[in-house]
């Protein structure tokens, strides 16, 4: 997350408005901190962050083999959304089905682009800096 403040300054200076750069923040952290190409990994830091909930995950690191698709550049946040979806999708759907709670009738898509890029540039910090560390580590 240290990169932050530089990628924030630069939407700044590049004219991004505050909203943007706060949706951007924020899926940034999220990001970092919860939806790491390490979670194809049962027992790794990003799915203990979870806590309790990290069980939610275990079916993701039995479908992907570490360092497999989930750490494609754009196919692995992918997959994490995707299977984000999934989840929330069927949890909403309870929650319908159970209690009556509304579907959403729109999504605020002013907000997609920031998100979206606070989404996948972390994940593509952590897969060149893999990347970068399986290189050196051959090399020796």
């Amino acid at each position: 997350m240290g990169t932050l403040p530089a990628w924030v300054l630069a939407g700044a200076a590049l004219g991004a408005g505050r909203g943007s750069l706060i949706w951007f923040s924020g899926a940034y952290v999220g990001a970092s901190l919860f939806l790491s190409p390490d979670l194809d990994l049962a027992t790794s830091r990003a799915a203990r962050r979870w806590r309790g909930a990290r069980i939610l995950w275990r079916p993701y690191a039995a479908l992907f083999r570490h360092r497999g698709i989930s750490h494609s550049p754009f196919l692995g946040p992918l997959t994490r959304l995707v299977y984000l979806g999934l989840l929330g999708g069927i949890g909403w759907a309870i929650l319908h089905r159970l209690a009556g709670v509304p579907f959403p009738r729109a999504f605020p898509t002013d907000s997609l682009i920031p998100v979206l890029a606070g989404l996948y540039l972390p994940q593509l910090l952590h897969v060149a800096l893999d990347r970068l560390v399986s290189t050196e580590k051959r090399s020796r």
